[in-house]
């Protein structure tokens, strides 16, 4: 490929939508189905979502928490006795309304049809969530104040009825965790609400290196039916943000529906504080879009499915056996010796009978941390070629051997720090403060505006109109550890842009997918 050229077309600048999906052909993660607004996701893909699962899953067991698994089919009943959750979800859900099939032959075709019947007394939902089917078993598992706190996690599939589908972003099925907890009062309920959150933000910002605005939501955009919502806000590179993570406060609202008491240390009887948070494949959409370049995936190393890929360079056929056999060793002694964050370093050998070139760019569209070269000339001298994710495609460094074994938890390391760091800095340059109405409007008109922050002190109602007007949500409040520059938070007023009210609440607001 030349100098000139990038490996996926259109660029981010041309056709920032397209570039997103081009990334994913090329890095081979993931493609449509044959059933509507779901995908298929491929192994490599697959692989990314399996380490956020182990990596996700040892966090929330070292927290307390345990795996159970629930029916992915909801009675509509049980839905229905939680109305303003259900209402949240009720033009996303799917339903089964039959429980049999018939063979039918159309007799103007003579085609064989199979048609629904055995119509069901009771339809049931197709998980959008399962706040309500875990609530039913929550009833019958807390009796006593002895029984809490209850500390559930799922791995499952849900679905919403997506309308406009896009890969990981928002497809009609989709994989995700859900955690469901009840606990004995509201205080431990939101200490739990808050630990998890914050382990969202570290597992974001540690795993995936984006960096995220934690707060909370507005309660125009809380979840159906709890009493807080807190959140993490990603910006990618087109400026607009995504939810990544979410952690509510459901109060005593899904107790009451679902009778989920205990008999408490007084003798009372006394209705359970609930929480429920979660994060899904849509990760996979967040980091592409928040690291990835014009020439394809980048991924950060603890999420790479393959973390060092190790390129054999076989220009005559009497060096092939020394040179794989060079490779082998090396990928073998990595694994075997070398680790990151605690697991062994993964790594590859690329035998394929294809062009080393072809190779290369595989690699690099896949977003392969660290790629390796041994010809035979590095046997010889007892290098390696290094190329990193990180640098141009045509950047490499030639390091002995063992010196590259040494190093390659670090070089790993500085990876992920590298993203992280070129992540803050976009985000931190596309926030602006503002505390003027006119400057309010203004920058809406703009092209990838980016987010505002800004003094509020509105009503919802005039929160609503703001988000009608020009497409945008409050992404949350931040918290008062943000991480937000101080230099932002300085440029601001301590009256609303609204209203001009003083105010102390500070909102972030954007576009968002």
């Amino acid at each position: 490929m030349s100098a000139d050229k990038t490996a996926i077309s259109p660029t981010r600048e041309q056709d920032f939508p397209e570039w997103y999906q081009q990334v994913i052909k090329a890095a081979d993660l993931a493609e449509n189905s044959e059933t509507r607004g779901c995908m298929v996701i491929k192994p490599w893909g697959y692989g990314i979502w399996e380490l956020i699962q182990q990596q996700l899953d040892r966090r929330f067991k070292q927290t307390g928490h345990q795996n159970a698994y629930f029916p992915l089919l909801i009675p509509l009943s049980y839905l229905e006795k939680e109305a303003e959750h259900a209402e949240g979800f009720a033009t996303e859900c799917a339903v089964v309304t039959h429980h049999r099939l018939e063979t039918v032959k159309d007799p103007e075709t003579g085609k064989t049809k199979m048609i629904p019947t055995g119509e069901l007394a009771e339809p049931y939902v197709i998980r959008p969530t399962s706040e309500t089917i875990i609530g039913a078993a929550f009833a019958r598992w807390v009796q006593s104040y002895r029984d809490l706190p209850l500390l559930i996690n799922q791995w499952a599939n849900v679905m919403r009825w997506e309308m406009r589908p896009r890969l990981f972003l928002r497809t009609a099925e989709f994989l995700w965790q859900e955690g469901h907890t009840a606990h004995e009062t509201k205080q431990e309920a939101i200490v739990e609400t808050r630990m998890i959150h914050r382990l969202y933000e570290e597992f974001l910002r540690d795993h995936l290196a984006i960096p995220v605005v934690p707060g909370e939501k507005s309660e125009n955009e809380r979840f159906p039916g709890a009493d807080m919502t807190l959140t993490v806000e990603a910006m990618v590179q087109d400026r607009k943000a995504i939810q990544a993570g979410t952690s509510h406060y459901l109060g005593q609202n899904f107790s009451k529906a679902q009778e989920i008491c205990f008999t408490s240390r007084e003798g009372n009887r006394e209705f359970a504080h609930t929480t429920s948070w979660g994060v899904s494949t849509r990760l996979i959409g967040t980091l592409i879009m928040a690291h990835s370049d014009d020439d394809g995936l980048v991924l950060p190393p603890r999420v790479a499915t393959q973390q060092v890929v190790i390129i054999p360079v076989t220009p005559k056929e009497d060096t092939k056996e020394a040179v794989l056999a060079a490779c082998h060793a090396l990928a073998e002694t990595l694994r075997a010796t070398r680790t990151y964050h605690g697991d062994p370093i993964r790594a590859f050998v690329d035998t394929r009978d294809i062009q080393g070139g072809s190779k290369k760019w595989d690699w690099v569209k896949k977003g392969t941390p660290i790629r390796i070269e041994i010809g035979p000339r590095d046997i010889e001298s007892r290098k390696v070629c290094l190329q990193r994710r990180d640098w141009a495609p045509t950047e490499k460094a030639f390091l002995d051997k063992e010196e590259f074994i040494q190093n390659v938890t670090d070089i790993l390391q500085e990876i992920h720090d590298n993203l992280l760091s070129k992540a803050r800095a976009l985000r931190d340059a596309n926030i602006t403060p503002c505390s003027e109405i006119g400057a309010f409007h203004a920058h809406w008109d703009q092209e990838n505006p980016g987010w505002l922050l800004t003094p509020w002190a509105g009503t919802s109602e005039e929160e609503d109109a703001l988000s009608k007007q020009h497409k945008i949500t409050i992404r949350c409040l931040p918290l008062a550890d943000a991480g937000l520059p101080e230099s932002l938070l300085a440029g601001l007023s301590g009256n609303c842009f609204l209203t001009g009210k003083k105010s102390s609440s500070i909102t972030l607001w954007g576009r968002s997918y």
